[in-house]
């Protein structure tokens, strides 16, 4: 069956005027291993800090504690080169943007453990990485723990996929964001991710765009949403039938996603997409990024 289209998803769009201005990140984390990809997710990790006027906290593995501070990307560097400061600009003018910036090197030789210590001393609400295909497999750096997150509900997280330069400029900060995809289905509940795809055009002060709604199946089994209105965007429906992951990935390409946003279950955070999970196999293929959205995350409250 070929893909169906339905853009009359406005007639499902919320009566309800949600504030979706709102911030809703206190923290975000960025684990780093100073390879290019994880430098191109440290971009969006500053973004969105920038962004939400955040906590900012760089983690970098390092088992015999060597490295140094100078090893860390740019914080600095980078908001000189965005013009969000004058160049030779001191440490203490950082701050001045809202942003308080935390460095941590993790002595510890398993980065997935790493993260979740951190986590435990230091919750945060976004977490954003790069992920690096090993072995056919995408998880971050292949790692096979199983340890549980500190706290049941999950943080957001934002991957990027190696080799995908993403939607946030290394030059000078700006984004192109302007078609979001959001696979969706009965189980769990797609909401989440829908409020956080509004939240974030209207925080980001998106101009235009188009959210993409997808569910693998008949089109009639779509589940009922709410879909808030975000001004100079549209929402359409998208169908196909097959495998979940295939139709994903495929309509990804096909629409020229600059994100795809799903929510997940809720229960392992950013370990989700590291253990054989749909987000994981999406990550082997995936031509953007991947933000995932747990039930229960801040992202519900997009909608008052």
């Amino acid at each position: 069956m070929q893909p169906s289209e339905n853009r009359a998803a406005s007639k499902n769009q919320s009566s309800i005027s949600p504030d979706l201005t709102q911030p809703v990140l206190d923290s975000v984390l960025f684990p780093s291993d100073f390879s290019q990809g994880s430098q191109t997710a440290f971009y969006h990790a500053l973004k969105a800090a920038l962004i939400a006027k955040s906590r900012f906290t760089i983690l970098h593995l390092s088992p015999d504690a060597a490295a140094a501070w100078t090893e860390f990307p740019g914080v600095r560097d980078t908001l000189e080169r965005w013009n969000l400061l004058p160049p030779n600009s001191p440490r203490s003018a950082v701050p001045q943007l809202g942003i308080d910036v935390r460095k941590v090197v993790a002595r510890e030789d398993r980065p997935v453990r790493a993260v979740i210590q951190d986590l435990k001393a230091n919750p945060a609400d976004l977490i954003v990485l790069a992920t690096h295909a090993k072995g056919g497999k995408a998880g971050w750096h292949g790692s096979a723990d199983n340890e549980p997150l500190a706290r049941k509900v999950g943080q957001m997280t934002l991957y990027i996929p190696d080799g995908v330069p993403g939607f946030v400029s290394a030059q000078d900060g700006s984004i192109s964001l302007t078609k979001i995809l959001i696979p969706i289905a009965p189980k769990p509940d797609p909401q989440p991710a829908i409020n956080a795809a509004a939240r974030m055009a209207a925080r980001l002060n998106l101009p235009q765009g188009t959210f993409t709604l997808l569910y693998i199946g008949e089109a009639a089994a779509m589940p009922a949403v709410q879909c808030p209105t975000v001004p100079g965007w549209e929402w359409k429906k998208v169908t196909r039938s097959g495998d979940v992951v295939t139709g994903i990935v495929e309509a990804a390409k096909q629409e020229s996603a600059d994100l795809l946003l799903m929510t997940t279950d809720g229960r392992n955070g950013f370990l989700d997409a590291l253990r054989g999970s749909h987000s994981e196999r999406i990550l082997r293929s995936a031509t953007c990024p991947l933000m995932t959205v747990p039930e229960g995350s801040l992202a519900e409250g997009a909608l008052r």
